[in-house]
């Protein structure tokens, strides 16, 4: 469910923000208020909440599975984007895209069946936990 709406979210998302930004004039980082605005419009408004759905799905994926898993699933939004640019955005899409997008299916599919979390042994597994700690204690020390 989680990694669906990771491959859901992102390319949803990034299809509204084009939605909206071709129906604006060209902005530039010369003129940030022009971009502020583009902020309060109604595709690219969608488009965000869409991105901040997927990040939040994306660091819930992050905190059961490895990143070597949880990545490769986001990939799957390649054929999602296309098939939304082509169909409903109208973009021409040329055969060497195409192409690429079915070799990265195929690749997603063979990280797909591995497992999805890296078994660790419990010694190794303490030494990192170890490792984290004082880590965060001394960025903590250094904050104050």
């Amino acid at each position: 469910m989680i990694l669906g709406l990771v491959a859901v979210c992102a390319p949803l998302g990034d299809t509204c923000l084009s939605r909206g930004m071709t129906s604006l004039p060209a902005i530039t980082l010369a003129h940030p208020a022009s971009l502020i605005a583009a902020v309060f419009t109604p595709w690219i408004a969608i488009g965000i909440a869409l991105l901040i759905g997927f990040f939040a799905s994306y660091l819930t994926a992050l905190s059961w599975a490895d990143l070597t898993y949880v990545l490769p699933a986001t990939a799957f939004g390649n054929v999602i984007v296309a098939l939304l640019a082509r169909f409903w955005l109208h973009e021409p899409i040329s055969p060497e895209r195409w192409a690429g997008i079915v070799l990265i299916t195929l690749g997603v599919g063979f990280v797909a069946q591995g497992p999805s979390l890296t078994e660790r042994p419990a010694a190794e597994a303490q030494k990192l936990a170890d490792e984290v700690v004082p880590a965060v204690a001394v960025e903590e020390e250094q904050v104050r």
